[in-house]
């Protein structure tokens, strides 16, 4: 498979190697060994997640209380969506920023993220399955949005706003600009801090 790391740091887009014969098509969609040594150290995988959404459903900006966060690697079994990277670690060089990764189920590319990073992916027909292997099982206190649609950060969405579709809450999210003056966002040093912990004990096994 090959890793690249995205624009904003602590994200990868990885792209399976597919070996096709009259059969059909045999991949590999995750490697424990290869995604570490990209990312410094593994995903410890505590839970899997599924959602299945029709053509035009938003979901995000999702992010979670540093530490411990949540890091998740994304994947596309069946359909397609655009998937939205947003840095919301205050202090970090490329705060406010975002990278995008196509996913299908022909690439079959997936996406990593590191904890303190933010996601969302607008799914681009019905019936889109996408799965979530994360390192942190569900905790609702500690999980918070922002909105997607925040001219601020100025995701480069597919469809026109009438076209979309939010869940009450992340219609409801704060901008931006909100959250970082209700101190809700998690911060550079904070994740810096535990991926470097992560790093020193994936290093001293």
């Amino acid at each position: 498979m090959r890793i690249r790391e995205l624009s904003v740091p602590g994200a990868f887009a990885v792209t399976p190697r597919q070996f096709a014969d009259e059969r059909g098509v045999f991949l590999e969609h995750y490697r424990f060994e290869a995604l570490a040594e990209a990312v410094g150290h593994p995903l410890d995988l505590r839970q899997g997640n599924t959602s299945v959404s029709r053509r035009g459903v938003v979901r995000g900006i999702h992010y979670a209380d540093v530490p411990p966060s949540q890091a998740k690697y994304v994947t596309v079994p069946h359909g397609s969506i655009i998937d939205f990277v947003v840095d919301l670690r205050v202090g970090s060089p490329t705060f406010g920023r975002w990278d995008a990764v196509p996913i299908d189920g022909r690439e079959r590319t997936a996406v990593y993220l590191a904890e303190g990073l933010g996601h969302c992916f607008v799914a681009l027909e019905d019936d889109t399955v996408v799965t979530y292997l994360v390192n942190q099982v569900f905790a609702p206190e500690r999980e918070h949005s922002v909105h997607p649609l925040d001219p601020a950060i100025g995701l480069e969405l597919p469809f026109a706003p009438d076209q979309l579709i939010l869940a009450p809450k992340d219609a409801a999210a704060p901008t931006l600009a909100e959250a970082v003056d209700r101190g809700l966002l998690p911060t550079w040093s904070a994740s810096t801090e535990l991926t470097a912990s992560l790093d020193a004990a994936w290093r001293a096994r």
